[in-house]
């Protein structure tokens, strides 16, 4: 910058901006909130150790994963971005969860409906579970998804997936 208007680090710190400032060319001095966080989080002192350590084509994905991760530490300070890789990978789960017992359903109604019409005599009521151990199973779905099928006391009460950006 050197001369005109300060770069975000050397306006924060309040010092003048050289014309080889580290900062300078990854932190515009028209988004002052970049910096401020990432010098909250990690210190001005580090960030340029960090930088000059790096080659300078690696220098701008480092900022980024910088301000991130910052971002990250200021909603979460004792997790940071663990804690929001861990929150997306439990919701991950859930889904597949969810996925894999309507899968199981459909399944059983699909097996229901090849079923033949049944001949007239004793009538026999099978719950899914039995229907479908006696008709071969899930076909690729894991058995022990089979203790979810729907029933009264087998319902997942889940709240509702919260939308909330990991970046403001």
């Amino acid at each position: 910058m050197g001369g005109n208007s300060p770069c975000a680090s050397c306006k924060l710190l309040r010092r003048r901006c050289a014309k080889d400032c580290i900062f300078a060319p990854y932190f515009p001095s028209d988004d002052p909130h970049k910096f401020a966080i990432v010098h909250k989080v990690f210190g001005a002192s580090n960030v340029s150790k960090m930088l000059q350590e790096l080659p300078m084509h690696q220098r701008a994905d480092a900022v980024s994963s910088l301000v991130y991760e910052a971002n990250a530490r200021m909603r979460d300070p004792v997790y940071g971005c663990v804690g929001a890789i861990s929150y997306l990978q439990n919701q991950v789960s859930q889904l597949q969860m969810q996925l894999a017992v309507a899968q199981a359903e459909i399944l059983c109604i699909q097996m229901q409906q090849d079923q033949p019409p049944q001949l007239p005599g004793p009538q026999v009521e099978l719950d899914d579970k039995a229907f479908m151990l006696q008709n071969g199973g899930l076909n690729g779905v894991l058995p022990q998804f089979m203790n979810f099928a729907p029933s009264s006391s087998n319902v997942i009460h889940q709240e509702p997936l919260k939308r909330e950006s990991l970046w403001t």
